[in-house]
């Protein structure tokens, strides 16, 4: 770093020059930072031909003409002729005027008055050889790049500035190519057509429109070109991210504990850094501050929580930071994992079973913790802070409940080490108890059914290693009984068949598909027996609560065939005590519902038919009244709904 320092600072003393130089590199690499803390000091302490140099800085993102470029370098010109500004700027240690207060200054500068009441030195201001020019961003300007060059052009060839342009290459190269492109294929379609070349299958289509166009439009070469001319000598930036990272943790010195455990941890965060593959500095210095959120919220509720774990935070927050808002995943890859325990078991599946399923999951755990031992390793309310920029209160204490009662494998129930431990991880001597008392949980129906799914594809395993001394049979046995006493106290999966699909094992193995079998079926019990206790809270509300229930009945029900699991007798007897304005209202949602949704709601049809019938049934032979008649009004929509329904059966 110090010999592209030495190389910068030995053109500006040249004492002639008609060249400008070039420092190129990655987004976010610190090449604005290289300038402001390596360069620019450096340049402004140096006196050349007797005259002490003065840098003027211009970021030229969003420049839509070349005339803002010329009223950033009068305004950066200017203001050091002002002596009150000179004079303030240097009592407060201010070194640019920041772009805001540009905009407010007195606008006679414009017209050749400083603030004092003083006219413009005109030597001073004709004077190019104590001046020189950074323009950073090049890449980002909305101004074509050719026009920018000849722009700057004038300024190192005729007046001989010694000027200095940062940019990302690669980036410009890629926006030289693209720019107007849709103009440019229907202009080479067009050209190929008057040639009756359009037609010819001499060469692909795409291939024949995008030789056109860069014959025609090649701005690559005028960029080679230009910069053949203007630019003298390229320097190819890389960072020294240990140096530049330090710097970025100067604006936490204000923070005893946090700048005093990033210090202790410096290591992490450039080794993080460096696995995420990119260069962008940026990215690190929005997840350090998203960190500095994390580590607060952790020492105010949980002031003793593990330094492991808080390591593992700082990598955590980092390596999704980068994983996200470098492009390198979609933000969805991660929305699905809902704890560490699952994430755990995904990266066991997929390491145990070769389960490329879990491909992305796999590598992030391989690259990011690679040579760092932790059983804690994903944090949910990190990755939806990261995600969302949303700190999630009910999560994070979740987490670190959860962080409280797993630090310690050696306290975690057998199973629980088998779904989030790789098993070889358990000692040899240790290994026998934790199968007994796996096998001890499953008997005692101590395991969630889905989890007892996953448990027993690792027996399957553990069984044709001759890891256990027992056959399928018994395996098979107790995994079925134990499933039985489980779904007593299990909770219904939703998601059980897009679990099944993540874990790996042989579809054609009679002993799998038979606890397949037996979990599906226990699933679907589970899952009447949830919207029988739904069906019953929310139809409870009629008549009583009626706000309550089309608030309940609307959010849940829209898509759910609820009156499958409610009694038809006990429905209408609610639905008659209500009031007509209410029965009205209660009709025109069920018929809208099954317009909706006729398909999904299929499986209420028996219930339909037998609430129709309760309905005709009290209302048959008599006098007609109001209520008489909207009860009427509601087995006629119940007909239209049956109907509706019919024509999906």
């Amino acid at each position: 770093m110090d010999d592209l320092v030495e190389s910068i600072l030995d053109y500006i003393r040249s004492d002639y020059t008609d060249y400008a130089i070039m420092i190129n590199g990655e987004w976010g690499s610190g090449k604005t930072y290289f300038w402001n803390h390596k360069i620019r000091n450096r340049i402004e302490n140096m006196t050349v031909n007797g005259k002490k140099l003065t840098t003027i800085y211009m970021s030229l993102y969003g420049i839509s003409n070349l005339e803002e470029i010329s009223k950033k370098i009068f305004i950066e010109t200017t203001q050091l002729m002002d002596k009150n500004l000179k004079r303030y700027m240097n009592s407060n240690g201010q070194t640019i005027i920041p772009e805001y207060a540009k905009t407010g200054l007195d606008m006679a500068n414009f017209f050749g008055v400083t603030q004092n009441g003083d006219k413009i030195d005109y030597e001073n201001f004709f004077s190019t050889d104590d001046k020189v020019l950074c323009f950073d961003d090049l890449e980002r300007a909305n101004v074509d790049v050719i026009d920018i060059l000849g722009y700057i052009n004038n300024f190192v060839e005729h007046d001989h500035i010694k000027t200095i342009i940062i940019c990302n290459e690669k980036e410009l190269s890629t926006k030289l190519k693209s720019s107007n492109l849709e103009m440019k294929t229907f202009i080479a379609t067009y050209l190929l057509d008057k040639e009756d070349k359009l037609l010819t299958t001499d060469k692909p289509m795409v291939e024949k429109i995008e030789d056109t166009i860069e014959n025609v439009f090649d701005k690559a070469n005028d960029y080679e070109r230009i910069k053949e001319k203007l630019i003298g000598e390229t320097f190819e930036y890389a960072p020294e991210f240990t140096y530049i990272i330090n710097g970025l943790l100067i604006r936490y010195e204000n923070n005893r504990d946090l700048i005093r455990f990033l210090r202790e941890n410096t290591n992490l965060i450039v080794s993080t850094f460096i696995k995420s593959g990119t260069r962008n500095l940026r990215i690190l210095k929005h997840a350090l501050n998203d960190f500095k959120k994390v580590l607060d919220m952790v020492n105010k509720s949980y002031p003793n929580t593990n330094n492991r774990i808080l390591q593992t935070m700082l990598i955590f927050t980092i390596a999704v930071s980068f994983e996200i808002k470098a492009g390198k995943v979609t933000k969805d890859k991660f929305v699905n994992i809902n704890d560490n325990e699952e994430y755990k078991s995904l990266v066991v599946s997929s390491r145990v079973f070769m389960d490329n399923r879990q491909f992305y999951i796999k590598e992030f755990d391989n690259n990011y913790y690679y040579n760092f031992k932790t059983e804690y390793r994903f944090f949910k309310f990190i990755e939806i802070y990261v995600r969302t920029r949303i700190f999630d209160m009910k999560t994070f204490k979740k987490d670190m409940e959860d962080i409280i009662n797993t630090v310690d494998t050696d306290k975690l129930p057998g199973y629980k080490r088998l779904l989030t431990e790789e098993y070889w991880k358990i000692s040899d001597d240790q290994f026998p108890n934790v199968i007994s008392e796996v096998l001890e949980s499953v008997k005692k129906g101590e395991i969630q059914l889905i989890d007892l799914i996953k448990i027993y594809t690792y027996f399957v395993y553990f069984v044709k290693k001759g890891l256990v001394d027992y056959d399928m049979q018994t395996i098979n046995s107790v995994f079925l009984n134990g499933m039985n006493v489980s779904s007593i106290t299990s909770e219904y999966c939703e998601d059980a068949e897009e679990e099944i699909k993540q874990m790996s094992f042989d579809e054609n193995m009679p002993e799998m598909q038979e606890i397949l079998n037996r979990f599906r079926d226990l699933n679907n019990q589970l899952k009447d027996k949830m919207y029988r206790i739904k069906a019953d809270t929310i139809f409870k509300n009629i008549p009583m609560k009626m706000e309550k229930f089309y608030d309940l009945f609307d959010k849940e029900c829209m898509d759910i065939p609820i009156f499958k699991y409610s009694d038809p007798y006990q429905i209408f007897q609610r639905i008659s005590c209500a009031s007509n304005e209410d029965i009205v209202t209660i009709k025109e949602k069920l018929a809208d519902r099954a317009n909706k949704n006729a398909k999904i709601l299929l499986p209420e049809l028996n219930n339909m038919y037998k609430l129709k019938q309760v309905v005709d049934d009290y209302i048959s032979g008599k006098a007609p009244n109001i209520k008489v008649v909207m009860l009427q009004d509601f087995s006629d929509a119940l007909g239209d709904i049956i109907e509706n329904y019919n024509k999906e059966k």
